[in-house]
């Protein structure tokens, strides 16, 4: 007893279908979220103000198990630093209380 034409052409379709899904999830589709740590290793050296355009604060959760605090310089350099780092701490306190007095 042979297999119904159908089944043999769409079984080639539907092979297609799942490498397209799975290159679209390996690749990070929009919305994917990264499940590990970004910072391998972190800076704890004063960074001058005047040099950071931006710093985010990504708390820890399932993705990773320690807070980070990434900044990026005005060109374009992305640098981890340490959280408990002195400096580091009075830049979020900073941070923090301005962005509460806005709302």
């Amino acid at each position: 007893m042979s297999r119904p034409r159908s089944f043999a052409l769409g079984r080639p379709l539907l092979l297609l279908l799942l490498v397209a899904a799975c290159a679209a999830l390996c690749r990070g589709a929009p919305g994917a979220v990264e499940l590990r740590c970004q910072c391998v290793q972190t800076v704890s050296a004063v960074i001058a103000p005047k040099l950071i355009a931006l710093v985010e604060l990504i708390p820890e959760g399932p993705h990773c198990g320690v807070p980070e605090v990434i900044a990026t310089t005005k060109q374009g350099k992305k640098i981890c630093l340490e959280p408990s780092a002195p400096w580091v701490k009075l830049i979020l306190t900073k941070i923090l209380s301005s962005a509460t007095s806005k709302k």
